[in-house]
């Protein structure tokens, strides 16, 4: 999907540019959210990432225990090294208190080991995998998004019990990707099911045709998207140049944003199911939040990414004032004793792991001819509470959990 012009490049320049130092003991409250911003991932997070912290520090008057809120932002290009040296040296020379998003999972778990060791808080949006609250967990990161368990267990279960007993995957070939294709190889074996192959493709790939002809060679009844971003885009318009619905294949998109269905368009998209922990229109609240959220993106709706910034940047901010101190191990403790209560979590638990319990909800796609104004694109199927949609602590690696 192109991205927009002239208004949102001039806002994404003014997130990006740099500001007068504000280092630690200068006395403000620094968000620094650090994602993709160019790539892949750009669109469902990216500038409306930061746009979404910038709206939590809104709700506080930019201002918490009398100290100014300051969000800064940063491209990591979706490469480890780059949002490692980054995190690090927000923390270690620009006073950052806090990061955000993190988009790929491989830039993710980097920025995760350098809040580990510099105590450091880690709101998880973008990235996916399952690991984040377990084997790599942090005792000062928080998981406020979807992750591939959940995506698998739902997603993975209702296209399996619906008939789709055979499947071949086709994911990135990333730390996601292969957690995602992993996680809903034992959501569909659990639901009757089996997997007959996958193949993986590297980051931003722009032809699909030898993975697809891998797929129909494969005889699956159910093509399984292990990957997200522009990648699926890419991968579900190559699906249908090859005929593979046509042929009697169906594609089932385990990670798809609504920005992937308006790129796509409705005729492309419509009757896919998606599994997704948040929808602008589902509530009065959330309109009213997506309302704010649109008047700064130029007019795009909000993704789950952008969403779960904003739940983790705001209940950090509540945790901050209600702890009466930006000590980081202080305020991590507020969080997790802390239901978390924005325009869209009512009362919801962290667990010991990060794990935010937030629901998840099955959606279809409309059909073009159902939806009624812009962004008019999901039916919702089902709810999945939080506690029953991610992996049970009994299952859990996390050591947090062991101890």
């Amino acid at each position: 999907m192109k991205r927009s012009c002239i208004a949102l490049s001039a806002i994404l320049l003014a997130a990006l540019a740099p500001t007068a130092p504000a280092l630690a003991g200068s006395g403000a409250i620094r968000i620094g959210v650090l994602n993709d911003q160019s790539g892949v991932f750009a669109d469902n997070g990216g500038l409306g990432s930061v746009i979404a912290a910038r709206l939590a520090a809104e709700d506080f008057g930019n201002k918490v225990l009398g100290k100014p809120i300051e969000v800064i932002a940063a491209d990591h290009q979706n490469k480890a090294d780059i949002a490692s040296a980054t995190a690090r040296r927000w923390i270690e020379n620009e006073g950052v208190d806090v990061i955000a998003d993190g988009a790929a999972s491989s830039a993710g778990f980097a920025i995760q080991e350098v809040i580990r060791g510099n105590g450091r808080i880690f709101i998880v949006s973008g990235p996916g995998s399952s690991d984040f609250t377990g084997k790599f967990c942090a005792p000062t990161s928080f998981h406020f998004n979807y992750d591939t368990y959940a995506l698998s267990k739902i997603t993975g279960k209702a296209v399996t019990e619906s008939g789709g007993k055979d499947w071949f995957f086709i994911g990135a070939d990333y730390a996601f990707g292969h957690a995602l294709a992993r996680d809903t190889t034992k959501s569909i074996e659990r639901s009757g099911g089996r997997v007959l192959g996958s193949v993986f493709h590297p980051l931003g790939t722009n032809d699909f045709s030898s993975y697809l002809l891998q797929a129909q060679a494969s005889k699956a009844k159910v093509v399984g998207l292990a990957t997200s971003g522009a990648d699926v885009q890419t991968a579900i318009k190559q699906a249908a140049e090859f005929g593979i619905v046509e042929s009697g294949q169906s594609l089932a998109g385990l990670l798809v944003f609504i920005t992937d269905v308006h790129a796509l368009g409705l005729k492309a998209a419509q009757g896919l199911q998606i599994t997704t922990s948040f929808y602008w229109d589902q509530t009065e609240e959330t309109r009213a939040w997506a309302k704010r959220f649109m008047a700064a993106s130029g007019g795009k709706a909000p993704t789950m990414v952008q969403a779960g910034v904003y739940s983790g940047v705001r209940h950090y901010l509540e945790a901050v004032k209600a702890a009466g101190t930006d000590d980081p191990k202080v305020v991590a403790a507020r969080m997790h004793e802390t239901p978390v209560n924005d325009m869209y979590n009512k009362n919801v638990a962290i667990r010991p792991d990060g794990r935010v319990l937030h629901d998840m909800h099955l959606a279809k796609v409309k059909a073009p001819q159902h939806s009624k104004y812009p962004y008019d694109y999901y039916d919702i199927v089902s709810t999945t509470p939080g506690a029953e949609a991610f992996r049970p602590l009994s299952e859990s690696e996390c050591p947090l959990v062991r101890k």
